[in-house]
């Protein structure tokens, strides 16, 4: 029987390449496993119509993978929650609103918008108080509306609360325009606040004999309009145009005003439970 040894030299030159073919090798098997879990935890764009279906009305959060921050919280049906995504696409300048430049941010560092279901299989009045729900527990979130309902219904402090409830409620005896400030009152004045910026009827708003500013409920400030302008900066120096909107130059309103409506809360009949429109009316219901 015949036996062949490799000579030294050979084995000397054999041995790198072997080597070599081994590395690459593992190489390859590695990369397989990245591709299979990137195939596994890639974002879909939109859901299979029986996946759909079974959702019905869902609430979802858009959440930014760089710090696992909610940016966005929004309510719909169907493959509502990959919209964003397909509009950021076609956006571009003046069109960019700030949840479609989070978006642009994530995408163009690499990363992928994560879409989470948070609630599903509601009607449609269930999902109002459940994303109003989450918009009060997210702070700075890109929404440009407020939760509905979060104007009467949303976070207070217990003693918020008893201030609210306990109020006597308010009976209207003049034209009165209520105007919800919760969202603005805290950065700045409240005259500033209530008097900038909506989408009104300046002919209605003209009717108002006195404009009541509205917190949570209860009625905090009361002003008379002298004249209602466009919102734009000319206007309005140190604030942005908002086009589509006015505002009003006026005044604290004449103490009768004060005694009658401020300290008291709206009445129920004028806080329809699920409404997001800051604005009412007492007149012409």
């Amino acid at each position: 029987m015949r036996v062949w040894v490799t000579p030294p030299r050979v084995n000397f030159v054999l041995r790198p390449i072997r080597y070599l073919e081994a590395q690459r090798a593992e190489l390859a098997r590695q990369l397989r496993r990245v591709r299979k879990v990137q195939m596994e935890h890639s974002e879909i764009e939109s859901f299979p119509a029986e996946v759909a279906r079974k959702l019905k009305t869902y609430v979802y959060r858009l959440i930014d993978p760089r710090n696992g921050e909610t940016f966005y919280v929004g309510k719909g049906r169907g493959n509502r929650v990959f919209s964003h995504i397909r509009a950021e696409q076609n956006l571009e300048g003046d069109d960019l609103d700030n949840k479609v430049k989070r978006i642009r941010e994530i995408r163009l560092a690499g990363f992928e918008v994560a879409h989470v279901i948070h609630r599903h299989g509601m009607d449609d009045k269930t999902a109002f108080e459940v994303e109003a729900a989450l918009i009060d527990a997210y702070p700075g979130l890109t929404n440009i509306v407020g939760g509905a309902g979060s104007d009467d219904y949303g976070v207070m402090h217990a003693k918020e609360i008893v201030g609210r409830y306990a109020a006597e409620p308010a009976t209207f005896q003049h034209k009165a325009l209520l105007i919800s400030v919760n969202r603005s009152v805290a950065e700045r004045s409240l005259y500033d606040a209530t008097r900038f910026a909506w989408k009104i009827s300046k002919s209605k708003a003209k009717q108002a004999d006195v404009i009541l500013a509205t917190k949570q409920g209860l009625i905090v400030g009361a002003f008379v309009a002298h004249d209602w302008l466009d919102a734009t900066a000319a206007n309005f120096p140190g604030r942005e145009d908002s086009p589509g909107r006015l505002g009003f130059v006026g005044q604290v309103a004449p103490a009768e005003f004060e005694r009658l409506y401020v300290g008291k809360r709206v009445p129920d009949e004028y806080r329809k439970r699920g409404a997001a429109n800051p604005i009412k009316y007492t007149w012409g219901r």
